[in-house]
């Protein structure tokens, strides 16, 4: 009777720790990127939240931050580089892109969350959403109060990231952010505010969902080309092509234009007022710049709304309309496509697709 008891009892203990490894193979694997920022910031004191050093603390430290991620998905992480977002570079961009297919491409992780910095992370995860090859989800997620302050954002931000890369509804929506329990589009998101927690919206398109007490929900789909139907390949790129963004005001001349052209630009994206427009007297210099072959682009300096193509009276090439992308993201897109084509007619084509 106690050798049967001891066989039940041995029987039941080799099942449980079967099903707890059979519930750990069946997890979605979650790698996370980190590359700095507010989310990894120490400050001074806990109620400081400005001044604090961006950055300083490792991923390691981050995820013992929140225990519950490992209940979401099995979770690693990895530093890519640990900076101020404001300093963010071409370099580790196109570092970034090439990690993120690598780890898609050896099967390493069903989804991919990156934390950063809140100044500059609507440009990396547009990069990103024109340079990932594949389907499965991106996150990028941040804070926009230190990791030691006394209500930090960056813990349930980071677990709702983790949450929607692990969520199979994410799959296809091309790169995302998640913050605050929204999720936007990298196409439309948008820093909007410099201190509040709320700080990311897509000022013209709108959310694609929310995270709804722990349950990433979409309502709707960016219809723009993305991901694995882009045809940008930064693998073999060591840089990007060198564009700048000209900002017009009233009084504005031709000498940012002029300079721009000296220091050799391939590209201008001028973030003019209202429907992109150009002031008088920067627009010959400009139209002077694309007769020598550098692409102008006209996006709008307004937060909202698209560019339109409208006729000007300078004759030559054309501007180009940067459409509804803000002139951050006008640039990275201007970018890649001068590493396809110098063709205006064909990277406005670009710029009606993406």
């Amino acid at each position: 009777m106690k050798l049967l008891l001891a066989s039940v009892l041995f029987l039941l203990l080799v099942n449980a720790i079967a099903g707890q490894k059979a519930e750990a193979a069946a997890q979605p694997r979650v790698i996370i990127l980190a590359t700095g920022g507010t989310i990894a910031g120490r400050a001074a004191s806990e109620t400081a939240v400005t001044g604090y050093q961006a950055g300083d603390l490792n991923i390691a430290s981050l995820m013992e931050k929140v225990p519950e991620l490992q209940e979401v998905a099995t979770v690693t992480g990895e530093t890519v580089c640990a900076i101020d977002s404001k300093d963010m570079t071409d370099d580790i961009w196109l570092r970034l892109a090439r990690r993120v297919n690598e780890i898609f491409a050896a099967g390493e992780a069903d989804g991919i969350v990156i934390t950063h910095g809140t100044d500059t992370m609507e440009e990396t995860a547009w990069f990103l959403n024109l340079t990932v090859q594949s389907d499965r989800p991106v996150v990028l997620t941040g804070a926009m109060r230190p990791a030691t302050a006394i209500s930090a954002d960056g813990p349930m931000n980071l677990l709702e990231a983790v949450r929607t890369a692990a969520c199979p509804d994410a799959a296809g929506q091309g790169v995302l952010i998640v913050m605050n329990g929204d999720i936007n589009a990298a196409r439309e998101a948008a820093k909007t505010n410099t201190l509040n927690t709320d700080a990311f919206r897509p000022p013209s398109l709108g959310l694609l969902g929310y995270v709804n007490d722990g349950v990433p929900t979409f309502y709707r789909a960016s219809t723009r080309r993305h991901t694995t139907r882009s045809e940008f390949d930064v693998a073999r790129l060591d840089a990007l092509p060198y564009v700048k963004i000209l900002y017009g005001h009233a009084g504005d001349d031709s000498l940012f234009v002029e300079a721009a052209v000296k220091a050799g630009v391939r590209g201008i994206v001028y973030a003019g007022p209202g429907n992109g427009s150009v002031h008088r007297d920067a627009e010959a210099a400009l139209a002077e710049a694309a007769a020598r072959g550098i692409i102008v682009v006209r996006a709008t300096r307004t937060g909202s709304g698209a560019v339109v193509p409208e006729a000007l009276p300078t004759d030559g090439p054309p501007f180009l309309s940067a459409g509804t992308l803000s002139p951050t993201k006008a640039r990275i897109l201007l970018q890649l496509a001068l590493t396809r084509t110098n063709r205006p007619d064909e990277i406005q084509e670009m710029f009606r697709t993406y």
